[in-house]
C-alpha cells in the first residue's frame, strides 16, 4: 500500500491523479467534445468511452474521487441531484414492484416516486423516517427497494440505516440513500448497509453555487451495471465544465465543510436561546430527538439545519425577510453564501410524520462562510423587525 492510499480522506481527495509520467497538469483537462476519433474499428467499438456523452478525462477523475469520498468501487455521473436520485431508484425497481420511500425525502424526489414511477408501473409508499426496523411491517411480496434520506429534507430526521438494512437484507430489498447532507465525508451509507448512495454534487461538492451535478455510487458490479444501463437508456450525462467544477470543489471539500459545521453549530445554539424560536432542528445538537443516532453513524455536520419560529402573523414574517441583508432567500445550498427559506409551502407529509412543536413557520437555514457575528447581527435585526409593534 502506498503512502497516498493510506492517507487521510482530505489528502486522497487532492491526490487522485494516477498519471505521473511525462507532462501532467495539477487539474484534469476539460475536453469539450461530442465526437471521439479512433484509428481502428476495434477501438471504435471497444469498451472505453467512444462518445462524449459517456464522459472523458475529467469525468474519470471525478468518478475516481467520488469513489474515494463514498468508499465505493463504482460511480456513475448525472447532470443534477434529482437525476441521480431518479437514476439510482429506477435501477433497482421495475414494473409491478413496490418502493418504500421516506416521508422526509427531497420534494422533487418524492414527486418522482409518486408520479413518474406510477406511470412506470411501480407503486410508491411513504414511511415515517423514524420507523427503524419497524419498516419490516410494510414489506410486501413485491417490495423491491427502499429510499432513505438522512437527515430528512427540511425537517432533519435521522433514519436508522443499519436497522433498516438488516431487515431489508433478509428479503433481498435494495436500499438507496440520498447522502447529499453527509457529503460522503460525514456519512458513509454504503458502509452502513445501503446498496446505492447518491449525491447532488450541486451542493457541497461543487460548493460555489455555480454548477449542477449528481452522482450514483455502489460497491456491487451487478448494481453498477444496472445503473450504467439505465443511464445509457435515458441518455444521462454530465457536461465537462460541470464535471471540472465538481473536481475543483472536491479538493477543498474537507476544509469548507469544517468551516460550515463550526459556523452552523454556533448559529444553531444561538437560535436555541432566542425567545422568537420555538425549536431548532439540528441533529448535532443534544436537543435533537435523533441525536444519539447521529452520534453513532455520523462523523460531523455542516451548515444546513432548520428552526421553527413561534407563531407570528404574515405581516410580521414579511418584515422579518425584508430586514435581512446577508441571508439570501433562494433554493439550493452548500455554497459560500448564507441562505434562508420559509418551508411550510413545501411540506407535503403524511399525518404524524411531521408535527411542529408550535404552529409557527418552519425555516431552513444554510450557514455560509461569512463571519458568524455578522450573521447573528443580521438575524437579530430581522427578529427585531418580526416583533415590532
Amino acid at each position: 500500500m502506498s503512502a497516498k492510499d493510506d492517507a487521510a480522506p482530505e489528502t486522497r481527495l487532492i491526490h487522485t491523479r494516477t498519471e505521473r509520467l511525462g507532462r501532467v497538469t495539477v487539474n484534469p483537462p476539460v475536453e469539450r467534445a461530442s465526437t471521439v476519433l479512433f484509428r481502428t474499428e476495434a477501438a471504435l467499438y471497444g469498451p472505453k468511452p467512444t462518445y462524449g456523452r459517456m464522459g472523458l478525462t475529467v469525468h474519470r477523475e471525478l468518478e475516481a474521487a467520488m469513489c474515494i469520498l463514498e468508499g465505493a468501487r463504482h460511480t456513475r455521473l448525472a447532470s443534477n441531484g434529482l437525476q441521480a436520485c431518479a437514476l439510482g431508484i429506477a435501477s433497482v425497481v421495475e414494473s409491478g414492484g413496490h418502493l418504500l420511500f421516506t416521508d422526509s425525502a427531497y420534494g422533487p424526489t418524492a414527486r418522482f416516486c409518486e408520479k413518474r414511477l406510477k406511470a412506470m408501473g411501480v407503486e410508491a409508499e411513504r414511511f415515517n423516517p423514524r420507523i427503524g426496523a419497524g419498516i419490516e411491517r410494510l414489506f410486501r411480496d413485491n417490495t423491491q427497494a427502499i429510499l432513505l434520506e438522512s437527515p430528512g429534507s427540511l425537517t432533519f430526521e435521522i433514519s436508522d440505516l443499519p436497522a433498516i438494512a438488516e431487515v431489508a437484507r433478509t428479503r433481498g430489498i435494495r436500499i438507496v440513500c440520498d447522502n447529499t447532507w453527509g457529503a460522503g465525508l460525514n456519512y458513509k451509507p454504503l458502509a452502513l448497509g445501503a446498496d446505492i448512495s447518491v449525491q447532488a454534487l450541486t451542493k457541497y461538492v461543487i460548493g460555489h453555487s455555480d454548477a449542477f451535478g449528481g452522482a450514483v455510487m455502489t460497491n456491487e458490479l451487478s448494481l453498477a451495471n444496472k445503473v450504467a444501463h439505465c443511464s445509457e437508456d435515458w441518455g444521462i450525462g454530465l457536461a465537462p465544465d460541470d464535471a471540472y467544477l465538481a473536481v475543483r470543489g472536491l479538493r477543498s471539500l474537507h476544509t469548507r465543510l469544517k468551516a460550515h459545521e463550526a459556523a452552523g453549530l454556533e448559529l444553531a445554539r444561538w437560535l436555541e436561546a432566542r425567545p422568537e424560536v420555538a425549536s431548532v432542528l439540528h441533529p448535532a445538537l443534544p436537543s435533537h430527538p435523533d441525536h444519539a443516532l447521529w452520534m453513532r453513524d455520523f462523523t460531523g455536520s455542516n451548515g444546513l439545519f432548520a428552526f421553527v419560529l413561534n407563531e407570528h402573523p404574515p405581516t410580521a414574517l414579511e418584515r422579518f425577510f425584508e430586514a435581512l441583508q446577508l441571508f439570501g432567500m433562494g433554493f439550493s445550498w452548500g455554497g459560500f453564501e448564507s441562505l434562508i427559506i420559509p418551508c411550510d409551502d413545501q411540506l407535503t407529509r403524511s399525518d404524524g410524520c411531521w408535527t411542529k412543536e408550535k404552529p409557527g413557520q418552519l425555516m431552513r437555514v444554510h450557514v455560509g462562510l461569512e463571519a458568524v457575528s455578522d450573521l447573528k447581527a443580521d438575524l437579530d435585526a430581522a427578529f427585531a423587525a418580526l416583533t415590532a409593534a
